[in-house]
């Protein structure tokens, strides 16, 4: 089904304008890296529009238990987007035996959802979302870090390039800048070994803070990867009512006041300046709001930050498909159809099953 919607021609013409006005800096316009630079800032528009999925699903550890169903990746493609972020968690999912070797059995679920999500026309990234045992512990979970990747690595070598690596999410804590940097060097190196030319994302500390994007150090002579950010700014406002995060303040609202969407507009452009300069795309690939704020909020926070993010030439994903940041009514069967629209303004849902709604009861 044709998808009609004016996203993906905003998002080329700000790709287009990005490499006009720097994003290629100065130097490499006339270096054949300049070449590796542009096809990774294409690669950055196919992603476009995402959403990340399979998160937190009993999936992983038995795939007839799945909550995500095969069906919502066509759903998710004939709503307008064009990319799904995989969140994986080997270490979770009790899917290392001895030697850190991945069971047999958390692969076959994870080439399920690829053989899914591809022949749905979605691209895929592979996000290691280990975030919080690497957090609190880098040192003492390195070797099955790099186990994981050396595996996952191999495993996906001949997927096709529509298939994304992203090195860790939410790099923290004892993540310190320096401690990552050596880190994600020698997991990149270990990816590099069986997948010379897959495009890999990677982010900066303190959870893919844009604050942290001057302490990121990436190898120079690699071209192929793209730059994630994540922003849940104003985080009382993105999270209230949750209280896993110690806010447990409710009614908190966002108005679209000129200081409101100053504040975000000086976050983005800070990382836009820093990818001009570096010649890095960058990858929003993660926003959102707690569905315990009030849905009109929601929205206007949503828009304001999809559309910023799209005229700057990123590509982005919301969190999350379904549960806490809900997208997706999984008992209703049914799109949250605000949030969506605040999204893909235009998107197309006439096969979703089920009548529309503002959010889960």
């Amino acid at each position: 089904m044709a998808i009609r919607h004016r996203g993906p021609r905003r998002l080329a013409a700000a790709l287009a304008a990005a490499l006009v006005l720097g994003a290629v800096p100065p130097g490499l316009a006339d270096d054949p890296g300049c070449v590796l630079v542009k096809k990774v800032f294409r690669q950055n528009e196919r992603l476009g529009r995402g959403v990340n999925v399979l998160g937190y699903d009993p999936a992983w550890k038995d795939w007839r238990k799945a909550r995500f169903q095969e069906k919502y990746f066509r759903l998710i493609k004939e709503a307008g987007f064009n990319h799904v972020r995989i969140n994986l968690h080997p270490f979770r999912d009790e899917a290392l035996g001895a030697n850190h070797a991945i069971a047999p059995i958390w692969f076959e679920m994870l080439d399920r959802a690829l053989r899914q999500a591809l022949a749905a026309r979605l691209a895929v990234i592979l996000d290691l979302h280990e975030f919080q045992a690497m957090g609190e512990n880098p040192a003492g979970n390195k070797a099955r870090f790099l186990a994981v990747w050396r595996q996952i690595a191999e495993h996906c070598r001949e997927a096709p390039d529509t298939v994304f690596f992203e090195i860790l999410n939410e790099p923290n804590k004892k993540l310190t800048p320096e401690v990552w940097n050596r880190l994600l060097g020698e997991a990149l190196a270990i990816i590099r070994r069986s997948n010379p030319g897959r495009t890999v994302i990677v982010g900066p500390t303190s959870w893919n803070n844009i604050n942290d994007l001057d302490k990121l150090n990436l190898p120079e002579e690699d071209r192929n990867l793209i730059v994630t950010v994540h922003y849940y700014s104003p985080f009382p406002f993105t999270h209230q009512g949750a209280a896993w995060a110690g806010q447990h303040k409710t009614g908190v609202p966002w108005n679209a006041t000129e200081s409101e969407r100053q504040a975000i507009e000086k976050d983005f452009d800070k990382a836009q300046d820093w990818s001009r300069r570096h010649g890095r795309p960058i990858y929003l690939g993660e926003f959102g709001v707690y569905d315990k704020a009030e849905t009109a909020s929601r929205v206007r926070w949503t828009s304001f930050v999809t559309r910023q993010a799209e005229e700057r030439g990123w590509s982005w994903a919301w969190w999350q498909f379904d549960g806490d940041f809900v997208l997706y009514d999984v008992r209703q069967d049914r799109w949250v159809e605000p949030i969506l629209r605040a999204l893909v303004p235009s998107a197309a849902t006439k096969h979703v099953p089920g009548r529309s709604g503002e959010k889960p009861d």
